[in-house]
């Protein structure tokens, strides 16, 4: 990428993404945010639009004895969610027995992390609303893929996808499973989606933590 890099950090870049949503008709929706490194900018979307968060955790499930290559995912929020790759499957033809372990062993993962992060706090019914899934860059696209699946496959009304920085190949592919999009920076010149942040450390535990828990206490006080 020429030139200085657009975002400061995570949270400036969910400031300008929050901008996008200026005027629009949201319709009450429910943020959901990829960790660790979409939580901050969902949360500053969240914040704007006054709307609630959670966390939609995504865990690769790879070919047993091959983990490169990822044989699908699983995803946590109301009731677990197993998407394939199904080119993949079917060139590796796996073993269900080895697919239901992974996927066993993944969701307890998941449950680790979200206890950590959220403590017992259910996932969100996403159910007939309107949703929007927040991540800080997308590259190859295929966490988002399996996230945007798994949340089509939970009847909402309306999904935008929202995110900083996507290449045109990626946003292409899919746009086919939202129904609207928000990307900010799309250069054909991509590279890696830290060239986009001058800070671009990981997200810590500790700041997720903090940043759910402060936007729980402030729609607390507005209601």
């Amino acid at each position: 990428m020429k030139g200085p890099a657009p975002f400061s950090s995570r949270r400036d870049a969910g400031r300008k993404l929050a901008a996008r949503f200026v005027g629009k008709n949201s319709g009450e929706p429910v943020i959901l945010a990829l960790p660790r490194g979409g939580v901050p900018v969902a949360y500053e979307v969240a914040k704007a639009l006054h709307a609630p968060l959670d966390l939609l955790m995504v865990r690769k499930i790879g070919a047993e004895g091959w983990q490169e290559y990822g044989l699908g995912a699983v995803i946590d929020g109301d009731g677990p969610h197993l998407v394939l790759n199904e080119g993949i499957v079917r060139e590796l033809a796996p073993n269900p027995n080895y697919i239901r372990a992974e996927m066993r062993r993944q969701l307890k993962e998941i449950k680790r992390r979200r206890l950590i992060y959220l403590g017992e706090r259910k996932p969100l019914g996403l159910t007939d609303r309107n949703i929007i899934v927040v991540d800080d860059g997308i590259a190859t696209g295929g966490t988002m893929r399996a996230a945007l699946e798994c949340v089509r496959k939970q009847g909402p009304r309306h999904i935008t996808m929202a995110v900083p920085v996507a290449p045109p190949s990626t946003l292409n592919e899919l746009a086919v499973l939202c129904d609207d999009m928000i990307c900010l920076v799309s250069p054909a010149n991509f590279g890696a989606v830290g060239n986009f942040y001058r800070d671009f450390r990981q997200t810590a535990d500790s700041e997720i933590i903090r940043l759910m828990a402060e936007l729980e206490q402030e729609t607390a006080s507005e209601t």
